[in-house]
This record gives structure tokens, sequence and C-alpha cells, in this order.
């Protein structure tokens, strides 16, 4: 028998994932439409807008403005659909044998929806603790707005005492994932005429070398894992995603730019990674390339800065979470989540939410109806539990 509020989390769902909200795009109708849901249910609204104005975070609670309360947290942004072959119309909901299709429907609109289905209880239930909604934009793209937010909250003296991040895990409990850092290093030489390599600068050739020193560190980060780490696989990794450098087989390059990540399972190695390349930069490739071209230059820009979701021995979120699921395990997963960003606030979070990471980004989205009736009747639990701790 499906919840009660299952007829409701549909109709949300529905409205939802009629918001077009790609990364690229805007998301404040959503965020409009998300803040006039909670209003309704008397929630305190903070509008927190992106640097640019397009965009913007939403964070609404429910009962007092006090420090600490249960926060819920998904984000807005979903990933494009161009040149995917869908089935169905991606920005409209179908459910069909089970399965409720639409992209975003599980990341993460689905939790999303599942949160605001249950709204009228945790008002309720909130007279005893706050109950906060967190909605942020651009997750995809590096969890930029979680990490605007975070630094929101901190002016506003805000920081929650539990978070659960309604990430797909297939209502599995995840307490932890490694860190996202990606990057793009831009290398400018001189051109000239490829039959005297001699004079001038080739970017691509000192890109190689870049690239080489990033493969020597993924190398010795794979001989040095931490111990016990619980990461698959366990060691810091790093990837090339991109390199685009000259014009023509007889042109020196004269600009070449390189696109890698690095997945850190601790913050130290990303640091180690970052202060041997800045040094190998300054004091061995710039040095060869200003000897002809004084005005070479080498620079990086991070794109993301995403912190990992470190595994802690006492973890409140993790606990009540599996109270509510009935599991008696916890894991990992490889993907990233703003998971960390929150719990840079001191705030105890865990990772569960509907639907399976496998179905994400893909053509035909789907969350199972099954997952979304699991979802719902863990938060009815959650409020169950506030009701009966007061």
């Amino acid at each position: 028998m499906k919840h009660h509020a299952f007829d409701q989390m549909m109709s949300t769902l529905g409205d939802l994932l009629s918001f077009e909200t790609v990364s690229s795009d805007s998301n404040k109708a959503m965020i409009a439409y998300l803040a006039e849901r909670l209003e309704q249910q008397g929630a305190h609204i903070i509008i927190d807008e992106s640097p640019c104005g397009n965009k913007a975070n939403l964070f609404a609670t429910l009962g007092a403005q006090t420090s600490g309360g249960i926060m819920l947290s998904g984000h807005t942004d979903v990933v494009p659909v161009t040149d995917q072959d869908w089935t169905y119309d991606p920005f409209q909901l179908t459910e069909t044998d089970g399965l409720i299709y639409g992209r975003g429907s599980c990341d993460m609109k689905g939790f999303i929806a599942a949160s605001l289905a249950l709204a009228d209880r945790f008002a309720e239930v909130s007279v005893h603790e706050p109950v906060h909604f967190a909605f942020t934009y651009d997750e995809e793209t590096g969890c930029l707005g979680a990490s605007h937010l975070a630094e929101t909250l901190k002016k506003h003296g805000i920081a929650p005492r539990l978070a659960i991040i309604g990430e797909p895990t297939e209502m599995r409990v995840i307490e932890g994932h490694k860190g996202c850092y990606e990057y793009s290093t831009f290398i400018h030489g001189l051109a000239g005429h490829g039959s005297a390599p001699e004079l001038g600068v080739n970017a691509a050739e000192y890109a190689t070398r870049f690239v080489s020193r990033l493969l020597e560190w993924r190398e010795k980060l794979k001989s040095a894992p931490p111990k016990d780490s619980p990461f698959d696989p366990p060691h810091t990794t790093i990837n090339i995603g991109r390199i685009e450098s000259g014009i023509a087989h007889n042109v020196i390059a004269q600009k070449a730019q390189i696109d890698w990540e690095m997945r850190p399972v601790q913050a130290s190695d990303a640091d180690q990674v970052k202060a041997d390349l800045e040094k190998y930069c300054q004091h061995e490739l710039l040095p060869m390339m200003q000897k002809i071209h004084p005005d070479a230059k080498i620079w990086s820009e991070a794109i993301a800065e995403v912190a990992g979701f470190d595994i802690m021995p006492e973890n409140e979120a993790r606990q009540l979470v599996q109270e509510l699921t009935g599991s008696n395990s916890s894991g990992v997963v490889a993907f990233c989540t703003e998971a960390g960003i929150f719990q840079s606030l001191g705030t105890d979070c865990v990772i569960c939410g509907p639907g399976s990471i496998e179905q994400a980004h893909k053509a035909d989205e789907y969350v199972s109806a099954d997952q979304m009736d699991q979802c719902l009747t863990m938060l009815d639990k959650l409020a169950d539990t506030m009701d009966a701790r007061a």
C-alpha cells in the first residue's frame, strides 16, 4: 500500500520536472515555486542569489530561527538532454510499469518532491526543533550553489545540527565520498613555422610535460593509499579530461589547455600535488619557455574544489537514518555531493535518497515508484521521531 502522501508527491514531482533547470540556464522559476509552497506552511525564506544574479539557492526554515535543526537538502539543477535519445518528453512526468521518467526524476527532484509532500507534517513537528530545506543551484557544475549557501549561512549564524542529502543511493545510508577538484591549466608560448621549432615556444610540447608530471603523480598516489581506505579505488585519482592545442601540422602551437581532475581521498594529497605542480612550472618549465620568449606563461584555474565527505567515528545523522530505514550498515560512493560542504559548517551529514546513480544523467532517466514510496516512509518516520523525542 502506497504512502498517503504519494499522490501529492507525484503532483509536485510533475511540477518540478517541468522546470527546465539545466545548469546552463536559470533555476529561479523553480526556486520561486518551492519558496511559495514552503511559505504556505509558514516557513521563513532566504533567497540566496548567485553572484551572476541568474540563479538562486533557497533556504527555508519551519519553526524557530534558532541554531540547530534538521536540514533536508537537494540540488535543483539537472544535466542537459542534448544529443540524448529520449523515449519520453524529458521535462514531463511519465509513469509506466512502476517507473517515473523525466530529467531529474532521480537526480534529484524526486527527493525534493518527497520533502515538499510532507511539509505540512514537518510544520507540525518543527515546534520541537527547526526543519530546514536547502535547495541549491549548480551542483552539477562543481557544487557552486552549496558553497555560496554555506557562506550565507555562516553570515546568518545558521548551522543545522543534522542534514540528510537526498542524492540517489537506492535508499542506502552513505557516510562518505572523495573530494572532486577540477582544473584547467593554460600554457601560452610563441608561434612560428614548424621548420624552425627552436625559434618558437611550443605550448603543445610543454603541455605534454605537464601531463607527464600529472601521470607520475597518479602512479605515486596509486601506490600509497591511506590505510584502511574504504573507497574503490582506495587511493586519490587523477584524470586527464581534455587536451587542446595547435592549429596545423606545420605551425608551432602557441596555446594549450589541459582540463584535468583529482579525486582526493584526503586533502593532504591534493595539497601535495598542487604544490609540486606549482614548483615544477615555476622552476623548470617557465624558465625554459621564457629563455626564448619572456612573455611565456603557465597558469591554472580552479573550476571546482569540492570537499570530500569525511567518514566520522560519531555521526548522529548516519545513526538516525539507519534507524529510520532499518539499515544496520552504511557505505561510501564514488560520486561527489554537497555533503562535504555542509559538513564544514559543523553539521552531521548523511546521504540517502531514492533512485540509482546508474539512471542519472542518461536518456530516459527514471526513479521507481517503490523507491519514492520508501523515501516518503523514511521522511514520515523522521517527523514521528522528532515528535516522540520532544
